[in-house]
């Protein structure tokens, strides 16, 4: 990964909250790395735990609807053991199996399911919770109004921090919780969560340079519903339950923006990136370009002054790659006027006439 991404290994999940920078996106490179129980009693151990590390992978790069069919996963990969790369003990009686990630995707795409990569966005979690008898909180890497005494208070803030984050890892879905530093507690507090001033929220959470925030409202004693609001690209979801479900409910609702099914059709855009003035701006567009995985293929079809345009072929249209542009940094212009566009005449070519977008590069 290039510029603001960072890789994501298998580092603890704990260990995240405190080493992850402020990034708009991460690579997953543990994606295709499971840890799964070897039962040694079984009659075939290894190939068992091959196969349930399967269906973990699987989910977390294709989804449920994926991974809970069994008959399909049997079809699709027969034997999963031609597909393990490395595999090593662990903990507790349990096999580290890590798959060829290139190979699995094949596979996938080949039969038309959908692959999420391990680009993803970094997703920043502010959550209230309400402990009971006047104890409340912000979750978050550590308080620091704690009393170091208080250890009914930090174990019981340290089991919500790994039950969320585990099931973040389960699903493949990079999470921040805020550091809740001077900076955090001066233009945050309990009950602009509690209240709904999500502004105020999403105002501070600029710092962390996160495309997608998940407010929530946590009451530890089941007094009142859980509450979760969720924004990604200027819209909102609106979510009830307990964490078991709402990180699911992010996980797909992320996937459905990036992820890429292998049977949607590729389609020729004309893109026109404008502000690329110097050597290191367009080495840095391309690096963003390619990185995008909804591209099949990207032409170089002129350049004048600071604008370049580009033939880009990409699964899902335009719609799909303006997405992922936004996503990726750039800043939407207005589309092309295909009428006054000399390069328009190279539409006779092609079967269907090309979408048109425009963008302004933007360094980070």
């Amino acid at each position: 990964m290039q510029n603001k991404s960072l890789s994501l290994g298998l580092l603890p999940a704990a260990l995240l909250l405190f080493f992850l920078p402020p990034a708009a996106a991460v690579e997953v490179v543990s994606l295709y790395t499971a840890e799964v129980p070897l039962d040694a009693r079984a009659e075939n151990p290894r190939e068992d735990a091959y196969r349930m590390a399967l269906y973990d992978v699987l989910l977390r790069v294709s989804g449920p609807v994926v991974a809970n069919d069994t008959e399909l996963v049997d079809e699709l990969f027969p034997s999963p053991t031609a597909y393990v790369v490395q595999f090593s003990p662990g903990a507790d009686e349990t096999l580290i199996v890590t798959f060829d990630g290139e190979a699995v995707e094949r596979v996938l795409k080949a039969n038309g399911q959908t692959v999420w990569g391990s680009d993803r966005p970094l997703t920043l979690v502010w959550l209230a919770v309400d402990w009971g008898q006047g104890e409340r909180e912000i979750l978050g890497v550590d308080n620091p109004l704690r009393e170091e005494d208080d250890a009914r208070s930090i174990d019981r803030n340290q089991l919500l921090r790994e039950r969320i984050l585990s099931l973040a890892e389960r699903h493949g879905l990079p999470l921040l919780l805020p550091l809740l530093d001077a900076e955090d507690l001066e233009r945050v507090n309990y009950a602009d969560i509690r209240g709904g001033f999500d502004d105020v929220v999403l105002e501070a959470s600029e710092r962390y340079a996160a495309p997608s925030v998940l407010i929530g409202v946590v009451d530890a004693n089941a007094v009142r519903p859980n509450r979760w609001r969720h924004y990604l690209a200027g819209s909102q979801r609106d979510w009830r339950g307990e964490p078991e479900q709402v990180v699911p409910f992010v996980a797909e609702t992320l996937a459905a923006e990036f992820a890429v099914r292998g049977d949607i059709p590729v389609r020729s855009v004309r893109l026109a990136v404008s502000g690329v003035q110097t050597v290191d701006a367009y080495g840095d567009l391309q690096r963003r370009l390619r990185e995008i995985e909804l591209i099949e293929r990207l032409v170089v079809e002129r350049v004048e002054g600071d604008r370049i345009t580009y033939r880009v072929d990409v699964r899902g249209g335009g719609d799909r790659l303006a997405r992922a542009l936004r996503f990726a940094g750039l800043l939407e212009s207005d589309r092309l006027d295909r009428v006054d566009d000399p390069l328009s005449i190279d539409d006779s070519l092609i079967d269907q006439p090309m979408d048109s977008l425009g963008f302004f590069y933007e360094p980070r």
